[in-house]
């Protein structure tokens, strides 16, 4: 009787292991809170995005899902921790532009190799770099800049939120592709740099739209011209660069979960389906757009391809440009 039984309980195990949604509650993941590292300060834009979806996972999933704030040298503090962690799906990190794309090129020594030691999960969020004059400056569109800065080489400030970022990066390849010299003014973020772009310290400023939307609501500040390859939503009226005479120009900070190399690939769907679920809801989708960013769903092998194609990008134009950080 006793070995009857045995064998009937085990024959149920292999049924409920083998149908899917099924799996018994020792194989379930997750099985305790998941670390998602966020590898900026409290406050910032990657921050914010990173409660959000962290906190959606949490009420409609019923996970846990902690947000561990990793800051520092440009992100790469952050993801390293994630990049050795155990790939078990209990430790993922929020990556973006600046880690997985640029940072590589512009550092002589990085901790990580962004294309080998991480298992890319799911694109999140895209928040494009816009070109902001004061409300007074007699430039009304990129043409009025481009004609100026062709008149005047090097005298005109673009103000940016710090050696490496995507505004910084977004000014040289401006530069490049319209053929003038700008002056490259490096803040310690981006606060300073709108403080001096409204007092008169320097005429532009390249900032992500997390970083402008407050003044360009308030009417302070006018847009010129945003980076993405499609307009801005919650800009609908200010023009790409591409629509004013730089085709296929795009320059934009974008934000997605990854996690150590080797992850199981039924923990990487989970999250992926998961996040895209909830990137779909309106809730969602308006919070993204009150800064200025739009959801950009993408499962891990699309995301995988982006993130190869943006650190061939970036690369490029570092190594020409000949930028780099200590």
């Amino acid at each position: 009787m006793h070995k009857r039984i045995f064998l009937t309980a085990a024959a149920l195990a292999a049924l409920t292991v083998g149908l899917p949604g099924m799996a018994s509650a020792a194989g379930e993941w997750p099985q305790r809170p998941v670390r998602m590292v966020v590898p900026f300060p409290p406050g910032g834009g990657t921050d914010a995005t990173s409660r959000l979806v962290a906190d959606k996972l949490n009420l409609g999933m019923g996970w846990t899902v902690v947000v561990d704030n990793k800051p520092g040298a440009g992100g790469n503090i952050g993801l390293d921790a994630v990049a050795k962690a155990a790939p078990d799906g209990y430790t993922i990190g929020m990556g973006q532009a600046a880690n997985l794309a640029i940072n590589p090129s512009l550092y002589a020594k990085m901790p990580f190799d962004p294309l080998k030691d991480f298992t890319p999960i799911v694109s999140v969020a895209l928040q494009p770099v816009v070109l902001t004059v004061r409300a007074g400056s007699p430039f009304k569109n990129l043409g009025d800049f481009i004609k100026a800065a062709k008149a005047r080489p090097g005298t005109y400030g673009i103000a940016q939120a710090g050696n490496g970022t995507v505004g910084h990066l977004a000014g040289e390849m401006l530069a490049r592709r319209a053929g003038i010299q700008i002056l490259q003014v490096p803040y310690k973020g981006a606060n300073q740099a709108m403080t001096d772009l409204l007092g008169g310290q320097v005429e532009l400023y390249f900032g992500n739209t997390v970083s402008v939307m407050q003044q360009l609501t308030s009417g302070k500040v006018r847009a010129l011209a945003v980076t993405s390859a499609q307009r801005v939503p919650s800009l609908p009226d200010v023009p790409t660069v591409a629509e004013q005479g730089y085709a296929d120009f795009e320059a934009s900070t974008w934000l997605g979960l990854v996690g150590p190399a080797n992850m199981p690939p039924d923990v990487v769907r989970r999250i992926g389906d998961a996040t895209m679920k909830l990137l779909a809801t309106k809730e969602v989708q308006d919070k993204l757009a009150q800064e200025g960013s739009m959801p950009t769903p993408a499962g891990a092998e699309k995301f995988g391809a982006w993130i190869k194609s943006e650190h061939a990008k970036w690369g490029k134009l570092i190594r020409e440009a000949q930028i780099k950080l200590n």
